[in-house]
């Protein structure tokens, strides 16, 4: 283990430390619709080979719930995840009476670090938008790309050019973006602020699209790790979700190998930099999948796996959470949504930055 990694487990023991590591850079990955059963097929697919998921140092469980549903939508969950305040299904960073929120990677921005999302579905969906949008509603493209357009965030790379405008190209222009419409501008980009848009809506499915997710991911490691003061990264595993509300096995464990591809070269980066905690967390469960056995008779030397999906939809059901790096022992086995994203803003020091009335906001 390298020394720093030795350093991440120091201050927190168990997570009921008041003394907190110093957190500089956070590495957020969001598979949209893992669930445990989407890890545990990702296992079984590999002949229990040892995943980057495995690299974890401390594992939690998370309650996914919306404010008004047992059942969260990505845009409550990506609230809950992003603001740390639970909110409405639909709604996307705003209380379900409508007061603001603020997003941990708004709190990074003003704080001078630097910010960035990449996403395999448009940079408007939900879970992305919930870092910088305050919207009523999670399908009002229009006003959520103003929000996009406004956030000033170093670095997105996703989809979306179906709701950008000429007007909107323009402000990005003068705000100084590189804007790249093509993977291969996205990918070749030397400096911030970028916005690559490189699909109408969703990129194409996994593996069609090839390694740009992972590819994306480390450009944008390498531009926001200029910044001294530090930085925030999202990366969402969007098409996870997809698969599992198609009930698609073979799509599902292609979205599933690509994200674990990101996983690998976040654990790989906070090897190498010191002050670097990666969370990887979902937003909720899709397709409620089991893996039972595929016959009834157990002393059978192998007795085959089906995969079985039980909705069209999300589910109620607890999701994982694999911590790694610096920070990563500071949180409990067992954590709401809204828990884990407070945590990591008060590793990060973003507590201070929230307003009295987010605080009363919390769950």
């Amino acid at each position: 283990m390298p020394f720093f990694c030795l350093l991440a487990c120091i201050g927190c023991g168990q997570g009921h430390s008041d003394k907190l590591p110093e957190v500089k850079n956070l590495i957020y990955l969001i598979g949209d619709g893992m669930g445990l059963a989407q890890m545990t097929m990702l296992e079984i697919e590999h002949d229990y080979v040892p995943t980057a998921f495995s690299e974890a140092e401390h594992i939690a469980l998370i309650t996914t719930r919306s404010a008004n549903n047992r059942v969260t939508d990505s845009a409550a969950a990506g609230t809950a995840l992003a603001c740390g305040a639970k909110t409405n299904n639909s709604r996307l960073g705003l209380s379900p009476d409508s007061v603001r929120l603020t997003s941990m990677m708004e709190m990074a921005r003003d704080k001078g670090m630097a910010t960035g999302l990449v996403v395999s579905c448009y940079l408007q969906h939900a879970t992305p938008g919930a870092f910088y949008a305050h919207q009523t509603g999670r399908h009002l493209y229009d006003a959520i790309t103003d929000d996009l357009v406004a956030s000033r965030f170093d670095v997105m790379i996703g989809g979306g050019t179906r709701w950008l405008t000429d007007a909107h190209r323009t402000a990005l222009t003068e705000q100084g973006y590189t804007l790249a419409f093509t993977r291969e501008e996205a990918l070749a980009t030397t400096q911030t602020p970028l916005l690559a848009m490189v699909e109408p809506e969703y990129l194409p499915n996994a593996p069609e699209r090839g390694d740009f997710i992972p590819q994306a991911t480390a450009k944008a490691l390498e531009l926001l790790s200029q910044d001294e003061e530090g930085f925030m990264l999202m990366v969402e595993g969007s098409q996870i979700d997809g698969a599992g509300h198609g009930n698609d096995a073979r799509y599902l464990l292609a979205e599933m190998e690509d994200f674990e591809k990101v996983v690998r070269l976040a654990v790989d980066f906070a090897d190498t930099h010191p002050a670097t905690l990666v969370v990887v967390v979902a937003d909720h469960e899709t397709g409620g999948l089991s893996m039972p056995s595929g016959k009834s008779d157990f002393t059978l030397s192998e007795s085959g796996i089906d995969y079985r999906f039980g909705t069209g939809s999300h589910s109620a059901i607890r999701v994982p959470a694999y911590l790694y790096g610096t920070g990563s022992g500071c949180f409990k086995a067992m954590m709401d949504n809204t828990e884990l994203a407070n945590r990591i803003m008060e590793l990060m020091k973003l507590k201070e930055e929230r307003g009295e009335s987010e605080e009363a906001k919390e769950n």
